[in-house]
């Protein structure tokens, strides 16, 4: 005996697909937390007009749960609507082909990635998930859909281009002897001197086969004239337009690549290969606070000192409340970020550079050091181990690419040749000379007094359980290591949407964990 079994002409109850949803399960909060979302943010999706669009709700909940299930492809997305009884309920039984969704993700999404990721972040503040003060900030590389091998990089451009310059100046006096030849030397001498006087552009070089042109049908037999029209024409202008085009693509970077050319070059620490090899990524830094991602910005730019600046500027740029205390590792700890948080009005815990390693016995010895010698402030003066003087020479300016301007000090010893330690401490030089940055020095000094105390150590160690295991549940749980689309926004429409899924699984997370607590 058997119970009933039949493929054919089923009714089966409950006909509402809800109740077979568990009370407490992760579609339930993506629902919850989209539900609550201002829905005027959302309306502004669709223009109006034409056939009516798929609710954009009903759009975002699919989309989000479909993060928390590892699920990044469009098409797969789709599958499960017509497959998975979650999907199916968040839905309501619709079936927006892969298409749309991919429409609606890389589309619309982007001009409100951050309105909805931030609506969410309030929503967690409501709940009392996150207060909103604490800022644990790191970053990370995630490689880009783009072909490694497919490179642009500036330096191979600006050769190139400056060795077709040389080429169109051979050109032109090629030219300007033919014209000696024909009697008109006088009129060549004086385009001659109106091409030396601009820098070569497309437009110059465009304009000079134009003349050429008309050189050619005046002299049809000129067979020089028209090997230079030719070579201006057909070689040397498609070449330039593309160098234009190529360094109008480069901004601040140094190379892109040609399949996402927003993409830049960096080294990973994901390297299959173990050779150091260069891919195209992108620079994703975030903030938490209980592993909560409460901020996130991606960048173009390899190196963490300059993200942070413009990572504060987007908080500000959609009126986020800035964190009372910023907390980051050493590779932020630079002159131009502490000022930021100084004139923010931050508590900035963020270790510099050789912060740890000034703590050996072996740094302290290091008669060259710079904080290993005194600083008379009467006189400006720096003093060694050994009573030597250092004497202040010049003072240097330099400006980083976020236009903060850097003021260096230059002291050199008086009496070096005499010393002891002339050779470990000038290191085969004659004289022992210093840059100082005073800003530094004094940003340093109250960074060190900071991050002694016990609120800046127990601060700095919960930076290590709470930013840096978020990436590890992205990257290598959730198998989130290369994005899937290309073009900084529509990245950045991915990647908020990744966060905004990793904070909805660490509200289910937190919740069961509260739940198991009151049961037991």
């Amino acid at each position: 005996m058997y119970k009933n079994y039949s493929t054919s002409g089923q009714l089966v109850l409950p006909m509402d697909i809800e109740v077979l949803i568990p009370e407490h399960h992760l579609c339930r909060i993506v629902d919850l937390a989209v539900e609550k979302m201002n829905p005027n943010l959302l309306a502004c999706l669709h223009p109006g007009g034409g056939r009516p669009p798929y609710h954009p709700k009903m759009m975002l909940k699919i989309i989000l749960y479909a993060y928390t299930k590892r699920i990044y492809s469009s098409r797969q997305i789709a599958s499960q609507l017509t497959e998975n009884i979650y999907f199916m309920w968040l839905s309501g039984n619709q079936k927006p082909d892969f298409r749309t969704i991919n429409r609606f993700r890389s589309n619309r999404m982007k001009d409100l990635i951050y309105e909805s990721f931030f609506s969410i972040v309030d929503l967690l503040s409501q709940e009392g998930f996150v207060k909103l003060e604490d800022y644990f900030f790191d970053g990370t590389k995630i490689e880009a859909n783009a072909n490694k091998y497919t490179f642009v990089w500036r330096k191979s451009t600006e050769k190139y281009d400056q060795k077709l310059d040389e080429k169109f100046q051979q050109i032109v006096q090629m030219i300007e002897e033919v014209a000696r030849e024909d009697e008109q030397a006088e009129n060549e001498q004086d385009f001659q001197e109106k091409l030396e006087a601009s820098p070569i552009t497309s437009e110059k070089i465009e304009e000079t086969v134009k003349k050429l042109e008309e050189r050619v049908e005046q002299e049809p037999k000129n067979k020089v004239l028209k090997k230079a029209k030719n070579q201006l024409g057909k070689d040397l202008l498609p070449r330039k337009e593309k160098y234009e085009e190529q360094k109008e693509t480069f901004g601040n970077r140094n190379s892109f690549s040609k399949t996402d050319k927003d993409a830049t070059f960096m080294r990973m620490k994901d390297d299959h290969m173990k050779n150091g090899q260069l891919k195209p990524g992108y620079n994703v830094q975030i903030g938490t606070e209980g592993q909560f991602i409460t901020g996130f910005s991606l960048h173009q730019r390899a190196g963490d000192p300059g993200c942070l600046i413009l990572h504060l500027d987007l908080l500000k740029k959609y009126n986020r409340p800035l964190p009372k205390n910023l907390i980051a590792d050493s590779g932020y700890g630079s002159e131009e970020n502490y000022a930021q948080c100084e004139e923010e009005g931050i508590k900035s815990y963020i270790k510099y550079n050789t912060f740890d390693v000034e703590q050996t016995k072996k740094w302290k010895d290091q008669v060259g050091r710079l904080e290993n010698m005194t600083y008379d402030e009467e006189l400006d003066e720096w003093i060694c181990i050994n009573n030597k003087r250092l004497v202040f020479q010049y003072e240097s300016r330099k400006k980083t690419d976020n236009e903060y301007i850097s003021v260096k000090r230059t002291y050199l010893c008086v009496d070096c040749p005499n010393c002891p330690f002339q050779n470990a401490c000038a290191k085969g030089k004659e004289t022992k000379s210093i840059k100082v940055s005073m800003e530094n020095q004094k940003q340093r000094k109250e960074v060190r007094e900071l991050l002694s105390t016990e609120e800046g150590e127990t601060k700095y160690k919960q930076r290590k359980i709470d930013v840096e295991p978020v990436f590890g549940q992205i990257k290598h749980n959730r198998g989130f290591n290369r994005f899937s689309l290309r073009g900084l926004s529509k990245n950045t429409t991915d990647w908020g949407l990744i966060c905004i899924a990793h904070n909805l699984m660490k509200w289910d997370s937190v919740t069961k964990k509260q739940m198991k607590i009151v049961k037991d």
